[in-house]
């Protein structure tokens, strides 16, 4: 068989070493997605001021919310895809691919249009400050215009992840971060275009690292595994089955943590306006390491998923201990980190000495999330390599619903820590996920079950 250069084989060899080489791609792409929001917060916050801040960091989870539904479906794509690699099913792959990119593509079209026709009434359920809605509307419809070209290549790099490639969605990313950065410059800075502006410039970046991408894969399609003709993009019943299956309880697992987030902003906006930019400013801030950390979950789960296709339990197993150890290294050093410099980290994105107050409130109660993030990143990667959506659609209920908004209302409103409660609730809400994963990982139960590549 032909080498496929844009695929790689993990059914052999060190798990320990293979999982870390892996790793670090995604962790350089995550840290380009971490820096391409960074710096419309870091410019926003500098040319426009802290209602631009609270403007970008409500509305960007609103875009978050669809895009995040988008990426549950390529997900499940991207478990297909490695499933049948493991199991040497690789004549399915361009059936897969074909079908994934059609869906995932009327997806955001729809998504978008359900916003631009709604944003009226999604913003004024969010309750956002009176200073900050003009901004928020602005960027809220520039943002969910391109929605397409952010679930596009999302969608182009869970693809790659299925196949082993790490270094081509970096190189992606890469283009889009750089022309991000170059035009929020101009745009908001130099131009006056305030956050719409900041808007523009993500939309652009995006559209233009996604044509590259088509472009790139197109012109190197052998090795890829997919054809690009026109019957190929005809969706596959068998297929709009596998992914709608998988990638339904996906999607909820990733909207309802967004939503989530949507409740407990809008509690948190009534404290005001200094509040909302405090949070915002925060969460970006946890961005960063749950962003990077996200990239040993990246590089994890096409990783399980080949093992479970080839019927390599025990090496499934030994990739999600690594991912504990590494993750729980890279936790320790980002929390050491938080403690000792988190006031100064606030300071980068605004110069609101009212921000700088609050923020130690919000690191204070922060704090407790990063112990389960760390088990997450290897229970959860097993979880959805092994194709079991439907539990951790129900954990991620348990996380984003149940818990995140019920234990935010709780400390904030029921006892009246007002905003560090709110913060609190929000970080203690992944233990939800971390621990059940974790415990249904230990348990040996998901052993009985069947692999998706038996489907196929």
């Amino acid at each position: 068989m032909k080498n496929n250069k844009l695929s790689k084989d993990f059914t052999r060899g060190n798990i320990a070493k293979q999982l870390l080489l892996f790793t670090l791609p995604f962790m350089a792409s995550n840290a380009l997605l971490v820096l391409y929001s960074t710096i419309d917060m870091i410019i926003v916050g500098e040319y426009v001021g802290t209602a631009g801040l609270s403007a970008v960091s409500q509305s960007s989870q609103i875009v978050n919310f669809a895009t995040m539904v988008c990426l549950g479906f390529s997900n499940a794509g991207q478990v297909l895809l490695a499933q049948a690699m493991g199991a040497g099913k690789r004549q399915e792959m361009n059936s897969i691919i074909g079908t994934l990119f059609t869906f995932v593509s009327a997806l955001s079209l729809l998504l978008a249009a359900v916003i631009l026709f709604s944003h009226k009434q999604i913003l004024d359920a969010m309750n956002i400050p009176p200073e900050s809605y003009d901004m928020a509307r602005d960027y809220l419809i520039i943002c969910a215009s391109g929605l397409i070209f952010t679930a596009g290549y999302n969608l182009v790099s869970a693809v790659l992840r299925g196949m082993g490639d790490a270094k081509r969605p970096l190189l992606f990313i890469g283009i889009a971060s750089a022309i991000n950065l170059v035009l929020d410059i101009v745009f908001t800075g130099f131009w006056g275009l305030g956050v719409a502006g900041a808007a523009w410039a993500t939309v652009i970046g995006q559209a233009v690292s996604f044509i590259f991408s088509l472009f790139y894969l197109y012109r190197r399609r052998d090795a890829f595994g997919f054809d690009f003709k026109r019957e190929s993009f005809v969706p596959r019943l068998k297929y709009i089955r596998l992914i709608t299956g998988l990638g339904t309880p996906m999607a909820i697992q990733s909207g309802c943590i967004n939503l989530s987030m949507l409740f407990v902003n809008s509690m948190i906006n009534n404290v005001g306006v200094v509040a909302s930019a405090t949070c915002g400013v925060g969460v970006r801030i946890d961005d960063i390491v749950n962003k990077l950390s996200q990239g040993i979950q990246y590089a994890a789960v096409p990783m399980i998923s080949q093992n479970i296709g080839a019927s390599k339990n025990e090496r499934a197993k030994r990739v999600v201990y690594f991912a504990w150890i590494y993750s729980a290294a890279f936790t320790a050093v980002f929390v050491l980190l938080y403690v000792t410099l988190g006031r100064e980290l606030f300071m980068i994105f605004s110069d609101d000495p009212s921000v700088h107050e609050m923020s130690h409130e919000f690191i204070r109660a922060i704090l407790w999330m990063f112990p389960a993030f760390a088990v997450m990143r290897g229970s959860g990667a097993f979880i959805q390599g092994i194709g079991n959506a439907k539990l951790s659609m129900v954990l991620a209920i348990l996380d984003g619903v149940a818990l995140r908004i019920g234990l935010s209302w709780f400390f904030g409103i029921y006892l009246g820590w007002g905003f560090y409660g709110f913060v609190l609730g929000y970080g203690l809400a992944p233990y939800g996920y971390a621990i059940p994963s974790m415990i249904y990982f230990i348990s040996g139960i998901w052993e009985r079950r069947k692999t998706l590549a038996d489907d196929m």
